[in-house]
């Protein structure tokens, strides 16, 4: 894949973001730790799509609930338990000029003619095989270790994975659980994995400056 003047699907892309987009396109796992309005769930949406228009290749994009236990007990089915963790990822379809209603599977669309992701929470991860999809493993710096090793061990090697983080910033009652710099350590070696970082905040001065609080 390549882009004409760094633009992806539109989006013009820094240096810092066109070596994301590249690790995306060439190795099993991509990693990335990145300030907020960085561009880096868009992108991996982007991804994504590109890959689904091309060979059909479904996304999965999952994350942790940080209020897990409250969970069945939210009003509604699936889809609707899950809204409020989809937020980003429906912002970055719309990014992209793709309709979540239409893009995002749940009970009633199915994979169709124009459903291609699926959002779920990892706690349904269990027992399961992952295989031929694109995944988006999102807000990681709110996944433990147990939790990251529970999901990723269900990941066959045809898939492409993408988790994205912002170390500073923990929704975990206790940040020192995170299990994100974990799995940076670990993987940073592999052959199939690429570390990224993007370090500019997009959105602004006001949200550049919150993010150092």
């Amino acid at each position: 894949m390549s882009w004409k003047n760094s633009l992806f699907f539109g989006l013009q892309l820094d240096e810092e973001q066109k070596i994301y987009v590249n690790s995306m396109f060439n190795n099993r796992l991509t990693i990335v730790n990145a300030k907020a309005g960085s561009g880096k769930t868009t992108l991996a949406v982007a991804v994504a799509l590109y890959k689904q228009q091309q060979n059909g290749q479904k996304l999965l994009y999952t994350f942790n609930p940080t209020e897990e236990d409250k969970l069945g007990f939210l009003p509604g089915d699936l889809s609707e338990k899950t809204a409020p963790y989809i937020v980003p990822l429906k912002d970055a379809l719309i990014k992209l000029n793709q309709d979540p209603q239409r893009a995002i599977f749940n009970e009633v669309t199915n994979f169709g003619e124009h459903a291609w992701v699926y959002a779920e929470p990892h706690t349904y991860s269990r027992g399961t095989n992952k295989e031929g999809l694109t995944i988006i493993l999102d807000e990681a710096q709110n996944w433990t270790k147990p939790q990251f090793k529970k999901f990723l061990t269900r990941i066959h090697d045809n898939c492409t994975v993408i988790v994205i983080g912002h170390t500073g910033q923990c929704d975990l009652p206790d940040p020192s659980m995170s299990g994100f710099q974990d799995v940076i350590n670990h993987f940073k070696d592999k052959p199939y994995a690429q570390i990224c970082t993007l370090s500019k905040n997009y959105r602004g001065q006001l949200a550049r400056d919150a993010d150092e609080l």
